[in-house]
């Protein structure tokens, strides 16, 4: 094969490559943010733009500059900030200090990208110091018209004559402004500070009246809360009052109904008791006339008719009349004992349950406490009757048996006296023994006769003491009779 094929394509490559960089080196291409500004030969007219420009102007497309005929800068069309401080005096001679920034940009028609290329396309960063100045101007004339109310309660209304006042500049300069915004208004004369205290003041007033308010509300919402809580507790307590005391009165009453039924039994008891007492009495009296007046009239006549054979008869039997007396004594001496012991028994029986029953007097309600008080009386009443009876039925039984021994002794005064030796005859045996106390040496001549005749002069001192004893009774049987007739 001839090389010539090979440096036929070889020099196409590099036609190819040198076209490419060529046309790299020619081409260029404005970005959605910026306008491309070309100026040199030929750089007019095309419909583009007025022809008295004398530069052309591309935007979002691209186009050729031909290398040292033509010059291709860009201009930014992004947004810019441009912080605003300024010191002025309001139309009240109050000097304030206005902090605000300013959001401005490039216009997007032509004209207003041909106005800012020719008065910032080298100087773009100055951009911000010539919009600071601008806006602190026309801040200043403003605010010079306006009060510090008016700044404080109507911010629009000074961005928008801002923004107006402006607007003829911005145009020529070829930008727009997208945002006014004053951040901060100071005064150094605390103007704003006091303008506020009144408000401020209002508003703490109201605050505290409705705080004052709703406090006093919460207030008498617990209160009554506490009231409804205090009413509901006492119902319930008067609730389980009632309760308590319809318990207590049914304990009352149970506790009751032992002492009740006992004073009730103790009361039938203390009936028999009476009763059998009354019976004693009629059998003490019956035993009387059986065996001391009937059996003594019977001695007696025994005595009158029978004389001195029967003295040993009538002593014997007045031995066994007197030990008869002594165990009917013993025994109306065991009964009173006994009635005596039946009487503290009942008194302490009595004082027990009156003490048990005012226990639960105090406990309990008036109803028990009544009814307890009633069923006492009637058994104290029942129980004072019924001593009082048996202490009657035991006077009459002791009077009559007084009054019956006074009679045995008016109608038979023999037999009495023979009992009363008989009881003393001891003592008689005694006295008479005495007189042979102070013998050292006694000599009987007639043996055992001699013996009975000396005791029998011995005794004969215990007849002429009966003797006495028999006168004595006669002559106080008037008195006797008047006593026991006082006695009866």
């Amino acid at each position: 094969m001839s090389p010539e094929p090979y440096v036929l394509g070889g020099g196409i490559l590099v036609a190819v490559i040198v076209l490419i960089l060529l046309f790299k080196a020619v081409w260029r291409v404005a970005e959605p943010n910026e306008a491309l500004i070309i100026s040199g030969l030929a750089a007019r007219g095309r419909g583009e733009g007025p022809d008295s420009l004398g530069f052309k102007i591309i935007t979002g497309k691209g186009a050729a500059v031909l290398p040292g005929f033509q010059t291709a800068r860009r201009l930014r069309l992004d947004t810019r900030a441009a912080n605003l401080q300024v010191s002025c005096v309001t139309q009240q001679g109050i000097p304030v200090h206005i902090r605000g920034v300013v959001i401005y940009k490039v216009g997007d028609d032509l004209s207003s990208i041909a106005n800012a290329a020719r008065r910032f396309l080298d100087q773009q960063d100055f951009m911000t110091g010539a919009i600071h100045e601008l806006f602190t101007g026309h801040l200043r004339s403003i605010i010079g018209n306006l009060t510090v109310e008016d700044l404080i309660l109507n911010r629009e209304r000074l961005t928008s004559e801002t923004r107006a006042s402006a607007a003829d500049e911005m145009s020529k300069l070829g930008l727009i402004v997208d945002s006014l915004q004053i951040q901060e208004i100071d005064d150094e004369t605390g103007y704003i500070v006091n303008l506020g205290k009144p408000h401020a003041a209002k508003v703490a007033s109201v605050a505290r009246i409705a705080e004052a308010q709703r406090d006093q509300e919460a207030t008498e919402a617990e209160q009554a809360a506490a009231a409804r809580k205090a009413a509901a507790v006492r119902e319930s307590k008067i609730q389980q009052a009632g309760y308590q005391a319809e318990i207590d009165q049914a304990a009352a009453k149970a506790r009751q109904a032992g002492p009740l039924s006992e004073a009730t039994a103790r009361q039938e008891v203390v009936v028999q008791e009476t009763r059998a007492a009354e019976l004693e009495a009629q059998l003490s009296e019956q035993r009387l006339q059986s065996q001391v007046r009937k059996p003594a009239d019977a001695k007696a006549y025994e005595t009158v008719t029978l004389s001195q054979a029967e003295r040993d008869a009538r002593i014997a039997q007045a031995e066994a009349e007197a030990r008869e007396t002594e165990l009917r004594a013993v025994a109306q001496a065991s009964q009173v004992k006994q009635a005596a012991a039946a009487d503290a028994e009942s008194v302490r029986l009595r004082g027990e349950a009156a003490g048990a029953a005012t226990k639960v007097a105090g406990e309990a309600e008036a109803q028990a406490a009544k009814a307890r008080g009633l069923a006492q009386a009637e058994a104290a009443k029942a129980l004072g009757l019924a001593e009082a009876e048996a202490a009657q039925a035991k006077g009459l039984a002791e009077a009559k048996s007084i009054s019956a021994r006074a009679q045995a002794l008016k109608e038979n005064q023999e037999a009495v006296i023979a009992q009363q030796l008989a009881e003393r005859w001891p003592e008689v045996v005694e006295a008479g023994a005495k007189a042979f106390g102070n013998i050292e040496h006694m000599v009987v001549l007639n043996g055992a006769q001699g013996v009975e005749e000396m005791l029998a002069k011995a005794l004969t001192l215990g007849g002429t003491g009966l003797g006495l004893a028999r006168a004595l009774l006669n002559g106080a049987a008037p008195n006797g009779s008047e006593s026991s007739g006082k006695a009866q």
